[in-house]
């Protein structure tokens, strides 16, 4: 449409031209256009474009990263990407494909031998303390 007919159009002429060709589609806006006049101007076509291809992972890639995630299962999914020369994004998905899951370790409260007896002469003194 920005060249349709006669002269050329600016995106909003063609925004507004568009809703009144087909106002039974959902409205464009000018970003569409846009979008969709570069698209054009750089392929020669408006068709939709395919979706970049997912990476391919050789069998031996994947063994390694599974291996080196059972040497040390406290491995950050980000480490194993750098030392496989991967993608942090491909390596999480390689795991849960795999059903491992990455994890960092966080630091808890240890518990000590005399914390149960602890807690019930803590429950005997106040009856009503609730844990939650």
């Amino acid at each position: 449409m920005i060249g349709y007919g006669d002269r050329a159009r600016t995106q909003c002429e063609v925004v507004r031209l568009f809703r009144e060709t087909h106002p039974d589609l959902p409205p464009l806006n000018q970003g569409t256009i846009s979008k969709i006049e570069a698209q054009y101007r750089e392929m020669g076509h408006v068709r939709k474009v395919p979706s970049k291809r997912q990476a391919v992972i050789d069998d031996d890639t994947k063994l390694n990263l599974l291996l080196a995630l059972e040497e040390n299962p406290i491995t950050p999914a980000r480490q194993l990407a750098r030392d496989s020369n991967l993608n942090h994004k491909t390596v999480l998905k390689i795991l849960k494909y795999e059903k491992k899951r990455p994890y960092k370790t966080q630091a808890v409260q240890e518990l000590l031998e005399d914390d149960p007896d602890r807690r019930l002469d803590e429950m005997s003194v106040n009856p009503t303390h609730e844990y939650k």
